[in-house]
């Protein structure tokens, strides 16, 4: 809109286009130009000091070039010396301050893996996934099913299950997920 209007204004007042006629083909409300037009004028950053402290605080705790204090570490140092803020609040003015920790933060590098390739020796595939055996005891399959416990506990069941009937042939129960589950007679 300002460019418009600057791009106009070597023009004759009667030739230049006027202010309503342009809003209304861009489709904005003529209180909302007004306003942002104030609110750009006044560009006042009420966070201003904010900044300056999280920035000071977070220059303070890092470490080897990276940064290592998060909300809650800056929240309490901001704290003590008087200026009190919402975690959401802090969290958007590290963001805009670039100070966020980038250690083992996943949601913004991505740099953290548990993932260490293939571990362990690999089962050779001998039933070609076809799973219509129709001799009992032949082909055993084995699942772990992970239970949530009354107690808000976690349980483990794997069961031995026979191809050709569909039968359980066994069941162990533990409250790990490891190998002597599946093994256990």
């Amino acid at each position: 809109m300002d460019q418009i209007r600057d791009d106009q204004s070597q023009r004759p007042k009667k030739l230049r286009y006027k202010i309503g006629d342009l809003l209304k083909t861009i489709g904005l409300a003529k209180a909302t130009y007004h306003d942002e037009r104030k609110r750009i004028a006044r560009s006042h950053d009420k966070y201003e000091e904010a900044k300056a402290q999280i920035l000071k605080i977070a220059q303070r705790f890092r470490l080897r070039g990276r940064w290592t204090a998060g909300y809650r570490r800056i929240q309490m140092e901001l704290d003590r010396i008087g200026l009190h803020l919402a975690g959401d609040t802090i969290r958007k003015l590290m963001r805009e301050l670039n100070v966020q920790v980038s250690l083992y933060n996943r949601h913004r590098n991505g740099k953290y893996s548990s993932y260490h390739g293939t571990v362990g020796k690999i089962a050779d595939n001998r039933l070609k996934q076809n799973f219509n055996e129709k001799r009992p005891y032949h082909v055993i399959h084995t699942d772990v099913t992970q239970v949530r416990l009354a107690n808000h506990q976690w349980a483990y069941i794997s069961a031995m299950i026979d191809e050709a009937s569909q039968e359980i042939l066994a069941f162990q129960i533990s409250i790990s997920p490891n190998k002597k589950l599946i093994i256990k007679p």
